[in-house]
């Protein structure tokens, strides 16, 4: 049985110079389109990770065009796994990619874990991120929250410690942000996974003006 939105779903390659990564993406006709991080290669994380397929069903559910992808190296993507400069290389090539396909100037971001830090510095660097949702965040210093310019969402879940809740809450406000905690809920949602879904649905519908 074909569920909503799962025959919208589309394999995508994407460029990274010589190489080339695997994505996967859903088409819609509303903006921003989201671009999904995956945790970090060192985390063990790709484009199929549980949160990471959770938030392409709700923004694709909503009408949204979404994007996610592997880093080089992680499964059927060319290279070799990399840090820093090397996965921001990889979120822009991708964030690009994403930006043609849907005919926009302008993308929201949503990031796993240990892609929070990737996402806070293609932000940083390009003005095309008009949005960022970081679930589950971590490895970032917590100030740099306060430092976002555009929508900025968190969501963590309740037994999640490993940012100090209290500090994100405040700097999450510094940036006039949304801070969203997830009850009876860990770092990988197995429990009220559908509500992170929600949640970043109803923030992209607030970023599309409607």
């Amino acid at each position: 049985m074909v569920q909503k939105g799962q025959f919208l779903e589309r394999s995508t390659l994407i460029p990274v110079g010589t190489e080339v990564m695997e994505g996967t993406a859903h088409r819609g006709k509303r903006k921003p389109p989201l671009l999904i991080l995956p945790p970090r290669p060192d985390e063990g994380g790709g484009m199929d990770h549980v949160i990471a397929a959770e938030l392409a069903w709700a923004a694709a559910s909503a009408g949204f065009p979404t994007l996610r992808f592997n880093h080089r190296g992680v499964g059927a993507s060319q290279g070799a796994r990399g840090t820093g400069e090397s996965l921001l290389e990889d979120a822009e090539a991708a964030m690009r990619v994403l930006l043609e396909n849907a005919d926009t100037s302008a993308v929201a971001v949503a990031s796993l874990h240990g892609g929070a830090q990737v996402a806070l510095t293609l932000q940083a660097r390009f003005p095309a991120v008009g949005g960022l949702c970081l679930v589950a965040p971590a490895g970032v210093d917590v100030s740099a929250l306060g430092r976002v310019t555009c929508s900025l969402l968190v969501v963590q879940g309740e037994e999640d410690a490993r940012l100090p809740r209290a500090a994100v809450s405040a700097s999450v406000a510094r940036a006039g942000g949304d801070f969203e905690v997830i009850d009876d809920a860990g770092v990988t949602f197995q429990r009220n996974l559908p509500q992170v879904g929600r949640v970043v649905s109803h923030w992209l519908q607030r970023l599309s003006g409607g």
